[in-house]
Formats: C-alpha cells, structure tokens, sequence
C-alpha cells in the first residue's frame, strides 16, 4: 500500500516562531543539564571552546539541512534526502539509525528526568520515566498545534533556567584562565565530541516540513535561527559555570546547576532548577520521540517497510501508529544503560548520518545543479560547496574522538540496520 494513498495528510500548523522555538527548545534540553559536569572534566576551564567546536559541527551541518529541506519538503527528512541523492538502501539505513537514535535519547533522557522527580517526590525511578513516556505519547498523538505549544512553553522555562545561571555567573567573569586543559586538545576534542549530544536535535527540526506552513523557506530560516540562539546560551552558560565553580568541582558535581543556584541564593532555590531540569528533560524526550516517530512516518509505504507506520488518525492528523511504535520502544529501552554512553552512542549515529548528509548536499550539486534550491548554501568553488565539504571532515574527525566500546555498540547498530534491510527486501517485512 503507498503512503500517497492513504488519508487524511498531516495539518500545516507551523509558521517560523513555533518551528523556531521548537528547535531551540529540542536542541536546548538535557544535554547542558546532564553532561556539563563531565565534558569540564576533559575540557577543563575551556569548556566554553568544547561547546563553540561542537557549534561548528552543528553550524556546518545545519547549513547542509537547511538547503536540502529547501528541495524535499517531506516528513521523512533524511530518508527522503539520501534516497533522493543516492539510493532507498542507504537511505533505510541511515533512517534506521536516525530512528533509533530517537528512541535511545527519550528512554535515556527519560530516566534522567525521573532521576530530577525522585529528588523532588521520592518517586522511583522507572515509575516516573514511564508514566512520562506515556503521557508524551498521547500528547504526539493528540495533536501537533498542541505538542508545538508544549514545547514552546518548556523552551522558555528552559531558557530561562539558563538566563539564570548565566546571570549568576557574570558578575565572576574573568576569575578563572579560561584556556585551562587539564588533558590538553585530546580532552578538548573529547569534550566537543561528547557535548555535541547537547545540540542534537537542530536536524530533527526538518520533520516538521509537513506540518509547516511554506516549508521551503520557513524551515531553513528556523533551522538557522535556532543554532545561532542555542550556540549563544551555550557559550554563556559554559563561561558562566566554571567561573563559579571551577572545572575541579565542576566535574565531580552530580547536579551542578543546583550547586551553583543553592551556593548563591541558598538551598530552597535549588528547586527552581530542578523544576526546570524536569521541562527540558520532558521537552527533549517529546521532540525526540516526535523526530522518530516523523522518520518512520515518512519510511513507511516504501518497498521496505509497512504502511501501517503511515496511517494518519482521521481526526486528529497525526501518525498515531509511528507515534504508538516509538512510545512502546522509548518504554522498554529505559533499561538501555548508562546516560554518557549512550549519548556518545547517539552522536555516533548522528556523526554517521551527517556524513552522509553533507555528502547528499555535494553530490546533489553536480547530480542535480538545475534543481530548484530556495535556501542555497553560499560559498563554493566551481559546484563544490565548502560549508558542507568542510562539515564532513569534522564529522569524521569527532567521530574517530569516540571510544572503542562506542565505536563497536555503533557499528553493531549500523549492522542491524543493514540485516533489516536484507530481511525486508527478502520479503520479510510486511507491505500491508
């Protein structure tokens, strides 16, 4: 059965702000929140320069997402620019490591918001992370108006958690040596690899094309924005920290913003930042699990994977089968491990795809150069394109800063996803 077939579509309900603002809010989660502490204790005092690296990456790559969702303005983002570019087989590859990308960051980052709940109600852990999961599925099957408000309110109460520990911080600017490394550029370059988790989700922003109003345009510009915003606070929250405590007590601190908060203005404010731990944690389980369940929409009806991921709720336009999928997945990967891992395993798999990605944008140029492009990435040589020729080098260069383990679980994955492909065009997966 072919998707195109099936009725009703998605609801365009997006315009700039909300696409912008959800960006912000998926890229502004709980990452910052749950890695700062770690990525000091290879970065040192320079912390702020791991963040503008990883920025870089972000930035470079960002730009390749930009002008691709420009060309290909459908749900399934990645998919559709891979298989455009080169072939559905790598395409369901990548997909499938996009996707479980997804599921891996909202089963991890749930547990880390019931870690913040447990501390404020005594809940235990694994009842939290659920009955969160639960609830995010039924508020992504209910409506995307209503899940884009959602995120935009949690976005501004995560902004403001880091408005807070940036103004608390400034005031001490300039009392530490912010070129300290501690491991020299080796933990510089560890730290950007491992922080890069913290600006995952700009990509997932081009799942909204087939919710947005204009897509072609008001993607990339949101796209854009929604970096440039995220980088900002980053850089200021990074120089904010370790002038306050110092990259020593930085890296050994289990919850380092409630430390700076209950230092300075006393123990009960703790719970201020806790409350706003629990937003950004809650808002990127939800874009993550939106961004999962968007690719699988988007794969699904292909001659690989089963249209019954692509059927659409008739009143309430949303993928509910795909969105069921990746809740049921995100509950029973609660198990999936230790948080730093597994984001080193998620960027592994986003290192992987941006590969792939800015390498779509290069072979588009001399495949396809007459294809209309409403955003173009400037600057190239000839049909060459700098920006994204110089985001695949980084992304394979961060990529190789992952540990072996990391590097071994990584490929494991890559081979799943290829033995799927194998069974699905053996007829092992169901079209119906």
């Amino acid at each position: 059965m072919d998707r195109k077939s099936l009725n009703p579509t998605l609801k365009r309900e997006l315009g700039l702000i909300e696409v912008t603002l959800s960006g912000v809010g998926i890229i502004l989660g709980a990452g910052i929140y749950v890695l700062i502490g770690q990525a000091a204790g290879l970065a040192g005092n320079a912390l702020w320069l791991a963040f503008g690296l990883s920025a870089i990456i972000a930035l470079l790559t960002g730009l390749s997402y930009a002008e691709l969702s420009s060309m290909f303005t459908k749900a399934g983002a990645e998919y559709d620019y891979i298989a455009n570019a080169f072939n559905t087989r790598l395409a369901f590859v990548i997909g499938w490591l996009v996707f479980l990308s997804g599921v891996l960051a909202a089963a991890t980052v749930a547990l880390g918001f019931a870690g913040y709940f447990a501390a404020l109600t005594n809940v235990p852990l694994i009842i939290s992370a659920v009955v969160l999961l639960v609830l995010l599925t039924v508020l992504l099957g209910y409506g995307i108006k209503e899940t884009a408000r959602v995120a935009v309110i949690s976005t501004l109460i995560e902004a403001a958690g880091l408005v807070l520990i940036i103004a608390l911080g400034l005031p001490h600017l300039g009392s530490v040596n912010y070129w300290e490394m501690p491991r020299g550029f080796s933990g510089l370059f560890a730290a950007s690899a491992l922080i890069f988790f913290a600006y995952q989700g700009f990509e997932s922003m081009v799942k909204f094309s087939e919710e947005t109003r204009s897509p072609e345009t008001t993607v990339p510009k949101a796209l854009i924005l929604a970096v440039v915003i995220s980088v900002i606070f980053y850089v200021l929250v990074a120089l904010s920290v370790v002038s306050l405590l110092g990259w020593q007590e930085l890296s050994v601190s289990t919850a380092p913003f409630s430390d700076i908060v209950s230092g300075t203005l006393g123990p009960d404010a703790a719970i201020v930042i806790a409350v706003v731990a629990l937003f950004a944690t809650a808002n990127t389980a939800l874009m993550s699990m939106y961004a999962s369940s968007r690719i699988l929409y988007g794969m699904a009806g292909s001659s690989r994977l089963t249209a019954r991921f692509a059927m659409v709720h008739p009143g309430r336009r949303t993928p509910w089968t795909a969105i069921a999928f990746c809740g049921v997945l995100s509950i029973a990967l609660l198990f999936s491990g230790d948080i730093a891992f597994i984001a080193n395993v998620t960027n592994f798999t986003l290192f992987v795809t941006f590969i792939v990605i800015n390498a779509a944008v290069i072979f588009l140029r001399y495949h396809s150069p007459e294809s209309p492009r409403p955003f173009r990435i400037p600057l190239s040589i000839g049909r060459l394109p700098l920006f994204p020729l110089a985001g695949l080098v980084f992304c394979i260069f961060l990529l190789f800063q992952q540990d072996v383990p990391v590097l071994g679980f990584g490929i494991v994955l890559t081979v799943v996803g290829v033995i799927l492909l194998v069974i699905a065009e053996s007829g092992g997966v169901g079209k119906a």
